[in-house]
C-alpha cells in the first residue's frame, strides 16, 4: 500500500496516469449525463408542488455535491503535502481549486434561479446558501493566497493550511437544513431509509451526479497534467515529453 502511495509522488507516473485516466473518464461522463439529461428532462414525471420547474435539480444538486466533493479533494491533497511534503499533493489541490469554484458558482446560480419561483426570491441568506458562499470564498481565497507569493513552496503551504481549516464549513452547509431553520428543503436522496424521491426522478438524478464525478475526474486530470507540466518544467523528463 505505501509503495504505492509514494508512488503517486513521482511526477511523470503521476502524468502519465492521468493521461491514461483522462478518456475513460470523459467517455463515462458522456454516457451518464446524456442519460440523465434525456430520462430527467423528457421522461421523469412533474413535481406534484413544482411541476417542471423541479428539474434544474438535475444541475443544482450534482453541482452542489461535486463543490463539497471537490473541496475534501483539495484539502485532502493539500494536507498530505503538508504532511508528507509531496509535491504531487499540492499539485492536486491547486488543480482542483478553480473546478470546485466553478462547481460552487454553479450550484449558487442555479439554486438562485431554482429558489425565485419557490421562495419568490433570488436570494435568501439562508444558512445553507450562506455556508455555500463561504466555500466560494474560500476557493477563492485558496487560488489568490496561492498566487500571492513569490516562492511557490510557500504559497502551496499557506494555501494547504487555509484549505484545511476551511473544511470546518463542509459539514456545516451539510448539515445546515437540520441544524436550524432553513427555507431550503431537506435531504431526499442523501439520507437514511428510503429516498423520498420515486426511481422515475431518481434514477436521472444519480446519472447525472456520477456523470458530474467523472467530469470532475476528467477536467482534473487534464489540469493536473498541466500543473506537473508546470511544475516540473525545468526536468529532463519534461523536455523529454515536450520534444517526442
Amino acid at each position: 500500500m505505501w509503495t504505492w502511495f509514494y508512488r503517486l509522488s513521482s511526477p511523470p507516473y503521476v502524468y502519465r496516469t492521468a493521461a491514461a485516466c483522462m478518456p475513460w473518464l470523459l467517455g463515462g461522463a458522456a454516457l451518464a449525463i446524456a442519460y440523465g439529461v434525456v430520462d430527467g428532462l423528457a421522461f421523469a414525471p412533474p413535481d406534484y408542488q413544482q411541476g417542471d420547474a423541479f428539474r434544474i435539480i438535475y444541475v443544482h444538486a450534482p453541482s452542489a455535491w461535486l463543490s463539497l466533493f471537490a473541496y475534501m479533494t483539495m484539502a485532502v491533497a493539500g494536507g498530505i503535502g503538508l504532511i508528507w511534503r509531496i509535491k504531487m499533493g499540492h499539485a492536486v489541490a491547486a488543480a482542483s481549486a478553480p473546478i470546485g469554484a466553478s462547481f460552487t458558482l454553479a450550484a449558487l446560480v442555479t439554486g438562485s434561479l431554482w429558489g425565485r419561483p419557490m421562495w419568490g426570491t433570488y436570494w435568501a441568506w439562508d444558512p445553507r446558501l450562506t455556508s455555500e458562499l463561504i466555500l466560494l470564498f474560500l476557493y477563492v481565497g485558496v487560488m489568490a493566497l496561492r498566487s500571492a507569493f513569490d516562492d511557490p513552496n510557500r504559497g502551496d503551504r499557506a494555501a494547504a493550511l487555509l484549505a484545511v481549516v476551511g473544511m470546518v464549513n463542509v459539514p456545516i452547509i451539510h448539515f445546515s437544513v437540520v441544524w436550524w431553520n432553513s427555507l431550503h428543503q431537506g435531504a431526499t436522496v442523501a439520507k437514511l431509509g428510503k429516498p423520498e424521491m420515486p426511481g422515475s426522478m431518481l434514477w436521472p438524478l444519480l446519472a447525472m451526479l456520477f456523470g458530474f464525478m467523472l467530469f470532475y475526474g476528467a477536467v482534473l486530470c487534464i489540469r493536473l497534467r498541466g500543473e506537473v507540466l508546470n511544475r516540473e518544467r525545468q526536468s529532463a523528463w519534461v523536455r523529454e515529453a515536450i520534444g517526442s
